[in-house]
């Protein structure tokens, strides 16, 4: 059960002028469930993504990557999941590179243009042809008020679709960010979530696009971590329609790039903390939030030590102040210099260390009432300089154990 994170309503999913959406069942692993979804692009939108940095990145990675590179105006999105294509040689290319073929020919467009995504089982043959067979369908249910079941067809071990929307104006015009997200498990930043899809009807190119993008990734999607494994598939797109025809943003020094690239940022950390929300066996919610660094790196050292922790995230899920394994991960986080006199530790709202070890004030009770809670805020003040930086996680339960045990039956 999702931490505190409820299915997304349709009617607060706002359609992006530009963008259509179509989903269909083919069967990829189980039988009765969406997992083919195409968003089809009207001619002139400009699309930007990042990728895993998995040395074993999947098929259709490579080739969304491929296509990208080619510069070629992208006419359609095709995802699946129940199966990740990854792990599969030169095989799992020529089936992503047959799927694009085939909707690209259904478009009367070059493969070129045809962007892939798969997500689930690793080191399985892609069913293309069922795929392929399930195209007609996903194209005839395209239309812009899809977003719903949209994040349901890209779901594997979800519990929660994960979509949201926010509306802004860009010289007197209103403007929508709608966006997507799956995952629950692999879930470690190096790049993003496992997929996501954040679309606007604002005019944008591909450069500032990039741009936008990849500062969205790094305070949204590269701050959170369920289990500290980076997917095989991990694939975090931008599309800009130009729909509603707003003045072209061009660069960064743009007033409506700013207030853009805020909105997109906002949907962007929305959809990651959904993520750690609904990760798999999840029960609490946890911010690490680090202050006081030299710089911004050290910082994230020590709240990924905190938040990558099984001790930790099993103390968590336990409900149990176990303060020794907080102060353990924050001293192995690898700050050869760092002074542990001038540490403080808080959880929640109260301070647990302080001059080196437990703080005099400190009472068990109140660890205890604070561990008990299902949002849990973890403070660590390191005295050394301005710097700071927020990590999301979720502890460790039976249940991620099972899940992912059972994953493939």
């Amino acid at each position: 059960m999702a931490v505190n994170l409820v299915p997304p309503k349709p009617e607060d999913l706002l359609p992006v002028k530009g963008l259509t959406l179509g989903v269909a069942e083919a069967g990829v692993r189980k039988a009765n469930r969406k997992d083919v979804l195409i968003m089809r692009l009207a001619e002139g939108a400009s699309v930007a993504g990042v990728f895993t940095q998995n040395r074993f990145c999947a098929a259709p990675v490579i080739v969304c990557k491929e296509n990208l590179a080619r510069a070629r105006p992208v006419r359609a999105l095709l995802v699946n999941t129940g199966n990740a294509n990854a792990g599969t040689g030169d095989d799992g290319l020529v089936r992503a590179r047959l799927t694009c073929s085939e909707l690209a020919a259904a478009l009367a467009c070059d493969s070129s243009q045809i962007l892939p995504f798969s997500t689930g089982v690793i080191m399985e043959p892609l069913p293309a042809d069922r795929i392929v067979a399930a195209l007609p369908r996903a194209l005839a249910d395209c239309r812009e008020d899809n977003w719903a079941h949209a994040a349901e067809a890209i779901m594997t071990t979800d519990t929660v679709p994960k979509a949201c929307s926010r509306r802004i104006v860009l010289e007197g015009k209103p403007v929508t960010v709608t966006g997507m997200a799956k995952g629950a498990g692999m879930i470690h930043p190096d790049m993003a979530t496992m997929l996501g899809y954040i679309a606007t009807d604002a005019a944008v190119t591909p450069a500032a696009l990039q741009h936008m993008l990849k500062l969205a990734a790094a305070r949204s999607f590269n701050r959170i971590t369920v289990d500290g494994d980076t997917s095989t598939n991990d694939s975090f797109m931008l599309i800009a329609t130009g729909a509603a025809r707003t003045p072209l943003i061009t660069n960064e020094t743009q007033p409506d790039y700013a207030a853009l690239a805020a909105a997109v940022t906002e949907v962007a950390v929305w959809l990651a903390q959904a993520i750690i929300r609904d990760g798999e066996g999840a029960t609490k919610f946890i911010t690490v939030q680090v202050d006081g660094g030299k710089n911004e790196a050290e910082c994230s050292q020590v709240a990924y030590a905190i938040a990558h922790s099984p001790l930790v995230k099993t103390a968590f899920f336990a409900s149990d102040p176990n303060l020794g394994r907080l102060l353990c991960a924050i001293g192995y986080a690898g700050i050869a210099d760092l002074d542990v006199g001038r540490v403080r530790l808080h959880l929640g709202d109260v301070q647990v260390v302080s001059g080196g070890g437990l703080d005099p004030a400190y009472r068990e009770e109140d660890g205890q009432r604070v561990m008990q809670q299902s949002e849990i805020t973890v403070r660590v003040e390191l005295g050394r300089g301005s710097a700071r930086t927020t990590v999301w996680t979720c502890d460790l339960s039976h249940d991620y154990v099972s899940i992912n045990a059972d994953y493939r039956s």
